[in-house]
C-alpha cells in the first residue's frame, strides 16, 4: 500500500475524440473506449486505497456539440451506470451526482437518482460523477440559495457537500490540456495538479498509479 495515499482524486479525462481520429474510427468509438478505460482506473483507484474519485463525465459547455454525438453520450452514461451498479452494491460505493439534473433526458435522470438512492448508505468509497457540471454554474446555483455567506456556509451548498473529503488532493488532467476549464473551482483551491499528454482510451491503470505515486512525493504547504 502506497504511503500518504491522497484522499480525494478528480479526473479530467479528455481525448476520446482526436484517438479515435487519429486510429481512423468513428467519435463514437473513442467515447466507447474511454468509458471503459475509466471502469479500469476506478477499480485501481479503490485497489490503491483511495476514498473518492471524482470523474468529469460532461460538461455545462459540451452541449455544444453536435445532437447526435451529445445524444449517443448521453446513451453510454445511461448503459455505463446500469453496468456499474452491480460492482457499486457489491464495493459499496456511493454514488454521487455533480452538476445539474435538470437539462439531460428523463431516462437518464431517472437512472442517476436511482443509482445515487440505492448507494446512499455507503461510505466504502465513493464515485462522484460530474455531468452537466461547470464550476462556475455550481457556485452561482450555491448563491442562489444562500442569504448569510461564508466559507463554511458556502461548502454545504455545494455539489460535493456530501463527501468527506470535499476538496480534492490531486487533480489529473489527462489529453495533452494543461487548464481545468472551470473543474471544481472552489474546491481545487490546494489541489496539486498533473497533466498529461495520453488520451483516456490509452491511460491505463499503471499511469494512475504512477501518478499517485507522483503525488506521495510532493510537500504540501496549503500557504504556510
Amino acid at each position: 500500500m502506497i504511503k500518504n495515499i491522497p484522499n480525494h482524486v478528480a479526473f479530467i479525462p479528455d481525448g476520446n475524440r482526436r484517438w479515435a481520429k487519429r486510429k481512423g474510427l468513428p467519435t463514437y468509438e473513442g467515447h466507447r473506449k474511454g468509458f471503459q478505460a475509466l471502469i479500469n482506473i476506478g477499480k485501481k483507484s479503490r485497489e490503491l486505497g483511495i476514498k473518492i474519485l471524482t470523474v468529469w463525465a460532461f460538461s455545462t459547455e459540451n452541449w455544444k456539440r453536435s445532437s447526435e454525438e451529445v445524444g449517443y453520450l448521453m446513451k453510454l452514461y445511461e448503459i455505463m451506470l446500469e453496468k456499474y451498479l452491480k460492482e457499486a452494491l457489491k464495493e459499496k460505493i456511493r454514488i454521487i451526482h455533480l452538476g445539474r439534473k435538470d437539462r439531460i433526458n428523463q431516462r437518464l435522470k431517472k437512472k442517476i437518482i436511482e443509482i445515487e438512492e440505492k448507494t446512499k448508505k455507503f461510505d466504502n468509497f465513493y464515485l462522484c460523477i460530474a455531468l452537466d457540471y461547470g464550476g462556475r454554474d455550481e457556485m452561482l446555483r450555491a448563491i442562489e440559495q444562500i442569504k448569510n455567506l461564508n466559507d463554511k456556509v458556502f461548502d454545504t451548498f455545494l455539489d460535493t457537500k456530501d463527501l468527506p473529503y470535499p476538496n480534492p488532493d490531486l487533480i489529473i488532467r489527462i489529453g495533452g490540456e494543461y487548464r481545468l476549464s472551470g473543474f471544481l473551482l472552489w474546491q481545487s483551491q490546494y489541489s496539486e495538479l498533473m497533466f498529461i499528454k495520453k488520451y483516456l482510451p490509452d491511460f491505463k491503470p499503471e499511469d494512475f498509479e504512477k501518478c499517485i505515486n507522483s503525488f506521495v512525493k510532493r510537500q504540501r504547504r496549503f500557504g504556510k
